[in-house]
């Protein structure tokens, strides 16, 4: 359990560096297909670099994050058949990992970096009419549909896949 939940660590970890290289460095419109669609709508293309290199910088962090993620779930599998786990024990460390990471997303993300923060707000100014005033991100519905459906069903898949082998 306690490599589980330090996984479940990492994952956030690369998440949170996925996110900053892409708003930060990156600043590339496509990568904002989960921002509100009322923000998406103000985005304007940004033409020059944070600074030079700046984009080279993003996409390598976002290459060693995307590894990351991989690397997170090789280890979890790899771990389970070590140990031999069953549906149960995957699935319970498959939705652990999950929940924690949608946990952190809802918290982290949604309620501290966009609404008190003003993180995505700085780099893109032109958003801020249609982020200002919330008190919470801006789309639990589909948060909590993660949460409850889709990262449980993934995690069940996942396991099967696991005990086949």
């Amino acid at each position: 359990m306690l490599l589980t939940v330090f996984l479940a660590i990492v994952f956030c970890g690369a998440i949170t560096l996925l996110l900053i290289s892409a708003v930060a460095f990156v600043q590339d419109n496509r990568f904002f297909s989960s921002a509100p669609k009322e923000a998406r709508a103000l985005l304007k293309p940004k033409s020059r670099e944070l600074f030079h290199g700046a984009r080279t910088f993003g996409w390598v962090l976002m290459i060693l994050s995307a590894l990351t993620i991989l690397l997170v779930g090789v280890i979890s599998i790899w771990d389970g058949f070590r140990c031999g786990y069953s549906f149960t024990q995957f699935f319970l460390r498959f939705v652990s990992i999950f929940t924690i990471y949608k946990a952190y997303d809802m918290i982290f993300f949604d309620w501290f970096l966009l609404c008190k923060f003003h993180f995505f707000q700085h780099y893109y100014p032109e958003t801020v009419p249609a982020l200002s005033g919330r008190r919470y991100g801006f789309n639990l519905k589909s948060q909590l549909l993660k949460l409850l459906v889709i990262f449980p069903a993934a995690s069940a898949l996942a396991a099967w896949i696991c005990t086949l082998f």
